[in-house]
């Protein structure tokens, strides 16, 4: 892993963290948990449109856009749990 990975990674990450954060209400994480949430989503994302069976494309826009789903779910997956 290069540095310039690294630095995509946490750019993408803040990046759908933020956007994450914007549509869900009540979950607020601060400047470092909002690009945590932004990387791990990118993860649930990319898991969860491999499980529907949607392909989006490639590149760094649609990358973002997967994150930003998974970001979404886990912060209302996060907001639920708070809930209960």
């Amino acid at each position: 892993m290069t540095l310039n990975s690294i630095i995509v990674w946490v750019i993408v990450g803040g990046v759908a963290g933020t956007i994450a954060d914007w549509l869900v209400s009540g979950v607020r994480m601060g400047c470092l948990g909002t690009v945590i949430v932004g990387i791990i989503g990118a993860f649930v994302g990319a898991w969860l449109l491999s499980a529907l069976n949607v392909s989006i494309g490639g590149g760094i826009i649609n990358d973002i856009i997967t994150a930003s789903i998974g970001a979404v779910a886990l912060l209302l997956g996060v907001r639920l749990l708070r809930r209960i």
